[in-house]
């Protein structure tokens, strides 16, 4: 079930406490404002260069299913995401044919898309990640934060809508990509589907490639169960996973 938002809060609040002070109504309303912003984590800014050149993480870059026990930083996790989906040049400007019943994010991103479309919505399912607590969260571009939509781990669950892929379990997070085809149909019809599966290869190698970086490992997984994953997410109508990729740290040889 959707979480209620905060206008529906407020609005309880008032209704139901009409004969509290201005001062106490004025302390729940702060309360309910503080508990519905501390949803929002404002990621560490990304780095933009590394001692390591693409030459290199593209000879280094391989599908790691097993990870060394321990955890992620919040750090590692603000970079890969950045790679994935960081905005690279702020615009207002909208795109051509943009679907208005979506809002835009301001600018271009690490990822390539057709008409600069943006279909993709990327979660991060975080299971053992210092500075941030079990839980799902939507990877906010524009801002470069994090919006938490569900409590605690949910790897488990993951894990049995996509076969039981055991890299899914050994993960300390997962990042689950779901497109928004719509966005990209309002301009492009039925091509939209071809140019949406691009568009999670552009960003799954990058992905890929920060990781190396990091030494971080990950694999492109794209057999599960839609509609189970889709419920455990507790994903919108309009959004469709199509892949999942596991994070961990890369064993030493």
């Amino acid at each position: 079930m959707k979480k209620m938002d905060l206008s529906f809060v407020l609005i309880f609040l008032i209704g139901v406490a009409p004969g509290l002070s201005g001062f106490a109504n004025e302390s729940i309303l702060e309360k309910a404002t503080q508990s519905f912003e501390s949803k929002i984590i404002q990621l560490p800014n990304p780095c933009y260069e590394s001692e390591t050149s693409v030459e290199k993480a593209l000879s280094m870059r391989r599908s790691i299913r097993t990870y060394a026990e321990g955890s992620l930083s919040i750090s590692d996790i603000s970079q890969i995401l950045w790679a994935a989906q960081g905005i690279t040049k702020k615009t207002e400007k909208l795109p051509t044919k943009w679907n208005t019943k979506y809002e835009w994010q301001g600018g271009y991103r690490t990822a390539p898309s057709a008409g600069a479309l943006y279909p993709m919505e990327l979660y991060l399912v975080v299971g053992n990640v210092e500075g941030l607590a079990k839980g799902v969260y939507k990877y906010i571009p524009q801002s470069h934060s994090l919006k938490k939509v569900i409590d605690g781990d949910k790897r488990t669950e993951i894990y049995d809508a996509a076969l039981k892929q055991s890299s899914i379990k050994e993960g300390a997070a997962l990042i689950v990509m779901a497109g928004v085809y719509e966005r990209t149909s309002f301009k492009y019809g039925e091509r939209a589907e071809r140019y949406v599966h691009m568009e999670v290869g552009f960003i799954g190698e990058n992905i890929y490639l920060q990781g190396m970086t990091l030494g971080i490992g990950t694999v492109m997984i794209g057999a599960f169960k839609d509609e189970q994953l889709k419920k455990v997410l507790d994903l919108p109508e309009d959004e469709h996973p199509l892949a999942i990729m596991p994070l961990g740290k890369i064993p030493k040889e």
